[in-house]
């Protein structure tokens, strides 16, 4: 359930104005693969990419370009690297996971950038300018990233022990 829920607050968030890059989407994604089966992957992929379509065509009024792909590409790796963390999610584990989810964000959509859009010339200077404007959002993106992973996980071990313990004193909201 938690995964759903953290799911639909990625997708709600991408809606809402927010600092650049900081937002919950590699945390969900994580958390998602990590705790779902194989089967439901096409779920997060799904919204998420309706929500890029709805976000690029209709409300910053963009085209719809082949980067588009690159992005739903890596929404479908960290799903894969969150499934990597069924058997062991010890904590460095799992900040090193979302960590490594930032930098290859970053690596990755700011080539695809590069390369579909004429923001840049074609060239390795071109390129290399792509990454160096792309910083701030980088820097942004892996705190939005530690910061929600961290919550997330966390939540998943400290929701279960609470319930547990007002399980066992008696003082749970129903009774109250």
């Amino acid at each position: 359930m938690l995964a759903y829920l953290f799911l639909l607050f990625a997708v709600a968030v991408r809606f809402m104005p927010h600092p650049m890059a900081f937002t919950p989407v590699g945390a969900a994604l994580l958390f998602f693969g990590s705790r779902s089966p194989r089967q439901r992957m096409w779920i997060p992929l799904a919204l998420l990419a309706g929500s890029d379509v709805v976000l690029t065509t209709l409300v910053y009024r963009y085209p719809f370009s082949w980067d588009h792909f690159v992005t739903w590409a890596w929404y479908a790796g960290m799903l894969w690297l969150g499934s990597t963390l069924r058997e062991d999610a010890g904590p460095i584990r799992i900040l090193g996971t979302a960590l490594a989810g930032s930098v290859s964000f970053f690596l990755v959509s700011n080539f695809a950038v590069w390369a579909a859009w004429n923001m840049y010339p074609k060239t390795l200077a071109g390129l290399m300018t792509s990454y160096e404007l792309g910083l701030p959002f980088f820097r942004r993106g892996v705190e939005g990233d530690l910061l929600f992973t961290s919550l997330m996980f966390g939540a998943a071990v400290v929701l279960p022990a609470v319930a547990r313990r007002l399980q066992r004193s008696g003082n749970h909201p129903a009774s109250v």
